[in-house]
């Protein structure tokens, strides 16, 4: 019986270890390698290989304000990877990785190319050049897939080549066909995957055999973005609206559908994006952050009162439920938009700044809002604001080179000079004012001022207090028996006390003990010391000393102010086209008695202003001031000759710089008369051209080399006050400053 028990034993050993070998062609062998390589190698690779999709899916970080890539994937320029080759199993293929590779951490995808190498290598059954495991090309299919999302294309597309050349008849040679068409677009190749592609789709499709819908919506999508690769946005649109008619897999047709409908936004056809982002909305099985942006993307793309009133209820219902906080900034910000557009300004900037202070809201999102906010105050003529908007948007961002933030950026630079001098205005006309005060009223704005000053210190002090009391205490009340508590957290009482001594110095614990006089009550000389020099800006004499009494000064201050209120009247007219603003700066400017130098070119510009506010009288009385006081100028001579000074008619840039440049070579050749004489009949046919300041001040060049100082001097006053924002208005001006010492 023992005996039996033994051969019985040593014959199922046997035949097991015959079945375990790869090069019997039995069918124990075939199967056990089959069975053993599906469910337990190619098993945990392709668990693998899932939780990087997934991974991939859930971190990518999408920018919703941009085209969506159709991959959710970011790769590396200029890192495709050759193929390595190694001697023994798996040659061609990578091998298997050394020993110092192995102790690093490895990615999911590289956990699924080791177990998908293990396969081929363990359970691989070439027999006679047939391979005999039908398991193997699933095994090169997952290796090819798992290089792909490890950027290394080139051994990626060696994989699907080998399964393509061994496996002809397998059912997944379209699935790798596919693959190695998104490899190929990785690499450049967008025609090989176009061809390769057109092949699988309209040929064996319509001539062989139908392939299932799963395989057709990753065909029409590798498809799409071989077509979004070479620019021809009509095509892969089609390829988009192939590949979201079924929607097998949910997070690719979910995207699918989103970049279709973006797609239809970008060509301003509202009504098929309205429907196709209707349609992710109504796809129950798509991940919620693309049916969340899908709602704001219906937003967008309101086109009539009817729609934009039922987009607002339903951003009101989404930003009432719980799970849409992440998203609240967008929310918000598209809500704005809205009511912008329905001209509820108010509410638009309340929903604004409601967007800024949501939780966790992105930083691009940010500059949009910032951005808005800034064109409403700069359209309201506010442009102190606007300028702070732009500069928050300018520090939100990190993409400096985007066209957007660049734009942004020139506009904060022209408010630059404009809020200058805003405030060289503002603050010499609070000197002046303070100056011309009696002593008595001086001491009474002085003392209402500190009044306020302290007032506003102890709330402040005191709301600090309180935060470390019971805001950062860690538990406030609850916590006293932890030593947490204000009275029993020793650290907080010192600060406390410290604080409190600053303000107020030391004070004996009586009534009406905030009084002055108390302060040196009971208190070291080192305490009153410290309440003096701590206490300097509460001391009347502090400002009042401060207050300019020299005549000379104050007539400096007034000087500034002047000059600062005509750079104004000529930003507000010629930089932001404001001729309302430019004419109160220049008429508010006009009564404060200005500097002889100044009074012809406040009376040129407001001739001009009111003229284009079409208030003749107005304009009649500043064209008097011209041609009685300076009728030997420039301007009283185009007042005179408005016909042969201005021409209706229109030549290219290109023309114009060729002209400019021809003019400059003259000039250089000391052809001066030349020069001028050109210059005056190609001005009138330019009345609109930026290059215009330059053309004036070659012209006043000239006539400096050949004419007296006078007429010099008289050229280039007229390039200063004409063009005095521009670059060349400035030298002008410089030069003249120069000539009249």
């Amino acid at each position: 019986m023992k005996t039996t028990q033994k051969i019985t034993i040593i014959f199922i050993l046997f035949v097991a270890i015959y079945s375990c070998s790869t090069k019997k062609d039995t069918i124990i062998s075939r199967n056990y390698h089959a069975v053993t390589s599906k469910y337990n190698i190619l098993f945990n690779g392709k668990e693998a290989f899932r939780n990087g999709i997934e991974a991939i899916n859930n971190e990518y970080k999408d920018d919703w304000f941009q085209q969506l890539p159709i991959e959710p994937i970011a790769f590396e320029e200029d890192k495709i990877a050759a193929p390595k080759f190694n001697s023994g199993p798996g040659a061609g293929f990578g091998g298997r990785r050394n020993k110092a590779e192995e102790k690093k951490e490895l990615t999911t995808f590289e956990k699924a190319e080791d177990k998908a190498i293990k396969a081929i290598q363990k359970h691989g059954m070439n027999i006679e050049g047939m391979e005999r495991n039908r398991q193997i090309d699933d095994a090169y299919l997952l290796l090819g897939k798992s290089r792909y999302y490890s950027q290394r294309f080139v051994p990626a597309v060696e994989a699907f080549n080998y399964v393509i050349a061994n496996y002809p008849n397998a059912n997944l040679i379209a699935e790798t066909k596919i693959w190695r068409a998104k490899a190929a677009i990785r690499m450049d190749n967008e025609e090989r995957a176009i061809e390769t592609m057109n092949l699988l789709l309209v040929i064996k499709d319509t001539l062989e055999t139908n392939l299932p819908d799963k395989i057709k919506e990753q065909g029409h999508t590798a498809l799409a973005m071989a077509y979004v690769k070479s620019d021809s946005l009509q095509k892969a649109k089609k390829h988009l609206q192939l590949a979201t008619r079924t929607l097998e897999n949910r997070a690719q047709a979910a995207r699918n559908l989103f970049i279709l409908g973006q797609m239809y936004s970008q060509e301003n056809k509202k009504d098929s994006a309205r429907f196709v982002f209707q349609k992710l909305i109504d796809f129950k099985k798509a991940p919620y952050k693309y049916k969340i942006h899908a709602n704001i993307e219906l937003a967008k793309n309101s086109f009539n009162d009817s729609t934009a009133k039922e987009d607002l209820k339903k951003l009101n219902k989404l930003l009432k439920i719980r799970e849409n906080r992440p998203y609240l900034d967008e929310l918000y910000y598209q809500k704005a938009v809205l009511h912008q557009n329905n001209d509820s300004i108010q509410i638009a900037v309340e929903n604004y700044n409601k967007s800024l202070r949501a939780k966790d809201g992105s930083d691009k999102q940010k500059t949009f809002t910032y951005e808005k906010l800034g064109n409403l105050s700069f359209k309201e003529d506010a442009y102190v604001q606007a300028s702070a908007y732009y500069d928050s948007v300018l520090q939100v961002t990190t993409d400096t080179l985007d066209l957007r933030i660049r734009r942004v950026k020139r506009k904060h630079k022209n408010l630059a000079s404009l809020i200058k001098f805003e405030e060289v205005v503002a603050t010499n006309d609070s000197i002046i004012k303070i100056a011309s005060l009696s002593e008595e009223q001086q001491k009474d704005f002085f003392e209402k001022y500190i009044t306020k000053l302290k007032k506003a210190d102890e709330d402040a002090a005191q709301l600090r207090l309180n935060q470390l009391a019971f805001g950062n205490s860690g538990g406030g009340l609850q916590a006293a028996d932890k030593g947490n508590w204000y009275f029993y957290n020793n650290q907080s009482l010192s600060f406390g006390k410290t604080e409190f001594q600053k303000i107020w110095g030391a004070r004996k614990l009586e009534d009406n003990w905030r009084w002055a006089e108390k302060a040196t009550i009971g208190g070291a000389t080192k305490d009153s010391t410290q309440v003096t020099k701590t206490n300097a800006k509460y001391d009347l004499n502090t400002y009042l000393s401060a207050i300019p009494t020299d005549q000379i000064v104050i007539d400096s201050l007034k000087i500034y102010r002047n000059q600062a209120l005509y750079e104004l009247g000529l930003i507000y007219k010629e930089q932001f086209k404001n001729q309302n603003l430019a004419k109160q700066r220049l008429e508010r400017l006009a009564s404060l008695q200005p500097a002889k130098e100044l009074i012809l070119p406040i009376n040129w510009h407001l001739y001009q202003i009111y003229n284009n506010l079409d208030d003749v009288p107005q304009a009649e009385n500043h064209k008097k001031v011209i041609l009685t006081d300076y009728s030997d100028t420039k301007f009283a001579q185009i007042i005179q000759n408005p016909d042969t000074a201005f021409k209706e008619e229109e030549v290219e840039v290109n023309e114009v710089e060729n002209t400019y440049k021809e003019m400059y070579y003259l000039y250089k050749n000391d052809k001066f008369e030349e020069v001028i004489v050109k210059i005056d009949e190609f001005l009138p046919t330019i009345p609109n051209s930026e290059l215009l300041p330059k053309f004036e001040l070659l012209k006043a060049f000239a006539i400096g080399k050949f004419k007296d100082k006078e007429a010099y001097k008289m050229a280039l006053e007229f390039v200063a006050v004409s063009y005095g924002n521009t670059e060349e208005g400035k030298k002008a001006k410089a030069i003249v400053a120069q000539l009249s010492k």
